[in-house]
């Protein structure tokens, strides 16, 4: 029997952003593996599959990431239909591509179906474009959780002139805040944080590098949350149309 595994992406968590082709992996599927982050209203669009849950979120106890390829290959050996279904994106954070080579090392088809990543649908949610003509040329999305602890190129990071999109970084803000400080970028570049991103429990407060510890703290930032540094974190969500005061002239020179 054919064995397949589909690698999809949930997306940030409003089911209504899920792909039409996740959606049809969904109605094949015999078996999903799905993770925590998943909004469980995406599930009803696979009424007949077994669902088992393989939730891995930072620290919490997680499923080992070994049980879950086991999980993947014992079900496609079956002949099953297997969905593992993830928040986000598989490639962005979502270790698709590491799951996708482990199941072909063993001769087993796998399919990746993209997912709209929380980066994304965070800053769009709070009328934050990510490039901007003029502004901000390139998009850098970064992971402050690595496993083996190394250090990222803060330096490089800060003098990029892209906008930083930075997961898992609640946890890191003290260290984010000092490094990007000391690799060159403005005490005053704006920020803002994210948190559950397209859900309609969806929060945000806006800052600045210098003051974004503190801010976060007031604001009780909690995890899943997503940090937007650079020039257009400061777009203002009252106004829709017009950027924050610090920065109304330059971004009225440059909408020209």
């Amino acid at each position: 029997m054919s064995a397949k595994v589909w690698l999809v992406g949930a997306g940030p968590g409003d089911p209504e952003l899920l792909t039409l082709k996740a959606v049809r992996a969904l109605n094949e599927a015999d078996v999903v593996l799905v993770d925590d982050l998943v909004n469980e209203a995406v599930l009803v669009h696979c009424p007949q599959a077994r669902i088992i849950a393989v939730g891995k979120r930072g620290g919490c106890r997680s499923t080992p990431q070994a049980f879950i390829h086991r999980l993947m290959l014992r079900y496609a050996r079956q002949g099953k239909c297997v969905v593992r279904l993830k928040g986000g994106d598989p490639c962005i954070f979502g270790r698709g591509g590491e799951e996708a080579r482990w199941l072909r090392e063993r001769e087993i088809e796998v399919e990746l179906v993209n997912g709209i990543t929380a980066g994304l649908a965070g800053a769009t949610q709070c009328d934050i474009p990510l490039t901007l003509r003029g502004v901000a040329r390139g998009v850098t999305l970064v992971t402050a959780h690595t496993q083996d602890d190394s250090e990222l190129n803060w330096r490089a990071l800060a003098q990029s002139g892209t906008t930083l999109v930075i997961y898992m970084g609640v946890a890191k803000l003290s260290e984010i805040r000092e490094q990007l400080l000391a690799g060159g970028m403005t005490a005053d570049t704006p920020v803002a944080m994210i948190e559950n991103a397209s859900l309609p429990h969806q929060r945000e407060c806006r800052s600045n590098l210098t003051a974004m510890q503190e801010d976060a703290h007031n604001f009780q930032l909690k995890s899943p949350a997503i940090l937007v540094i650079g020039a257009v974190a400061a777009y203002d969500n009252a106004k829709r149309s017009q950027p924050a005061a610090a920065t109304e002239e330059r971004w009225n020179a440059n909408l020209a």
